[in-house]
């Protein structure tokens, strides 16, 4: 009896250590389930942002495309304007060109004529530009339209892509400074081409500048802004802390460890790039704030989720520290203020251009004017000149017909059309008609002095 008491109580305490056991192990699992939910709760909270992103990028492009679509509407009835006025200015030319050619001889019309042509032509030439100018800013307005929806559609994707090649050459760069460096401006770079900026126009890369002590700075990229303003980035690469909480982060000890090094990395990055003062570099014109370039997200997010004041010191040091997303979103607002700068240049040249436009119609109407003028009092002096040849008491026509009555000769008789129009003074006939009857009268008088002789 006893014996089967002490093998009861034996197999109670077995079954007591493994209730223990299990309880252990339940407690473990339920560590384990805290751990998961917890990291389901950050990818969560990521998801979240890369949605709430999207949605500001939806709205941005929404706005830009009521932008476009006004400024494409103000443009067209520009356009429409433009041609109505050219197509009365047109009419008008016409019909001042009609009532010219009507009133003047061939030759006068033909001179003219080419006389018109040279002021018209380079008028004709200039709207013909300004036209094209006008169309082309429409066209390139719908192209950067249609670009920056497509744009907007890759960032996910290109977000991605660049997250996925991180993660893929990590083992890779390991151990290697100098690959991590090279590697981060190769990532740098690829973000600057998806931009859309201009190497060598809207950006450079790897230039040369020295500050008031004649020290030599070497910034991985120089991003132009308008007005003569510069955006500096800097590529830094914090991988191998990073890697290690990767592999270890079974380990809470090692991996916690691994964690705290990857933020003081960080922070020593943020640190040394704040030491150089780029704003003092000759020949730039940098803001207060430059950008730390991070190539690797979850680093980034590794990083400044375990430490929530990491952001704020780097912003007093003047330090913004950026991913590829957010660079690229940074990047594509540069590339539009750019457009819109250089929409703003062209719509400047096309108001001087129609300024100039103006200035010559002035300086044509002012020329036509003078020319009608000029062409009323040529108008009257011809028609002053006509009536003394050939209207009025002894017009020159009459007495020069007088002379050939007389009995002048002369080798050609005028025109039968100025003939014509010239009025026959009936006094000059009766004065002609009483001078033929002279030799009689003289003849009387002869006579009767010889009979008084």
């Amino acid at each position: 009896m006893e014996r089967d008491i002490e093998r009861w109580r034996q197999r109670a305490a077995g079954l007591e250590n493994r209730v223990a056991a299990l309880e252990s192990d339940l407690e473990g699992r339920k560590q384990r389930i805290g751990q998961l939910e917890g990291e389901r709760q950050s990818l969560q909270a990521k998801a979240e942002d890369l949605s709430r992103e999207l949605g500001e990028a939806r709205v941005a492009l929404r706005e830009q495309e009521v932008t476009l679509d006004k400024e494409r509407r103000s443009t067209t009835e520009k356009l429409e304007l433009l041609e109505r006025n050219r197509d009365a200015l047109k009419q008008e030319f016409e019909n001042l060109a009609n009532k010219i050619f009507e009133q003047k001889s061939e030759r006068f019309s033909q001179q003219t004529r080419t006389s018109l042509d040279t002021l018209l032509n380079p008028f004709r030439d200039q709207l013909q530009d300004f036209r094209k100018r006008v169309e082309d800013v429409y066209t390139t307005e719908t192209r950067d339209r249609q670009a920056l929806r497509s744009e907007i559609k890759s960032l996910q994707d290109l977000n991605r892509q660049i997250t996925e090649e991180a993660s893929n050459l990590t083992r890779a760069l390991k151990g290697d400074k100098k690959i991590q460096g090279n590697w981060g401006e190769l990532i740098l770079e690829r973000v600057l081409e998806k931009s859309g900026l201009r190497k060598g126009v809207e950006y450079d890369t790897q230039g040369s500048y020295r500050d008031g002590d004649n020290q030599l700075y070497r910034p991985d990229v120089i991003v132009h802004l308008p007005d003569r303003r510069n955006l500096i980035v800097d590529s830094k690469v914090s991988l191998l802390a990073y890697q290690r909480w990767v592999t270890e982060e079974e380990d809470s000890g090692a991996g916690d460890e691994a964690l705290k090094q990857h933020i003081d990395a960080v922070r020593n990055h943020i640190q040394t790039l704040s030491e150089k003062d780029y704003s003092q570099l000759h020949g730039l014109h940098s803001p207060d704030f430059v950008l730390l370039f991070m190539p690797i997200e979850p680093a980034f997010v590794a990083a400044f989720q375990q430490d929530e004041n990491l952001f704020a010191e780097a912003f007093e040091r003047k330090i913004i520290v950026v991913t590829p997303t957010t660079l690229l979103a940074t990047l594509r607002t540069i590339e539009n203020i750019w457009r819109y700068e250089r929409q703003s240049q062209n719509a400047r040249r096309i108001a001087e251009r129609a300024g100039a436009v103006y200035d010559k119609l002035r300086v044509f109407v002012e020329a036509m004017e003078r020319l009608g003028s000029q062409l009323h009092t040529a108008q009257g002096t011809y028609d002053s000149a006509m009536n003394n040849l050939t209207r009025g008491r002894g017009n020159l026509i009459s007495q020069a017909n007088r002379f050939v009555e007389l009995g002048v000769r002369v080798k050609k008789e005028l025109p039968k059309a100025i003939m014509d129009q010239a009025e026959v003074d009936d006094g000059e006939e009766s004065e002609i008609a009483d001078d033929n009857d002279l030799p009689d009268t003289e003849e009387q008088t002869i006579g009767a002095d010889n009979q008084q002789e």
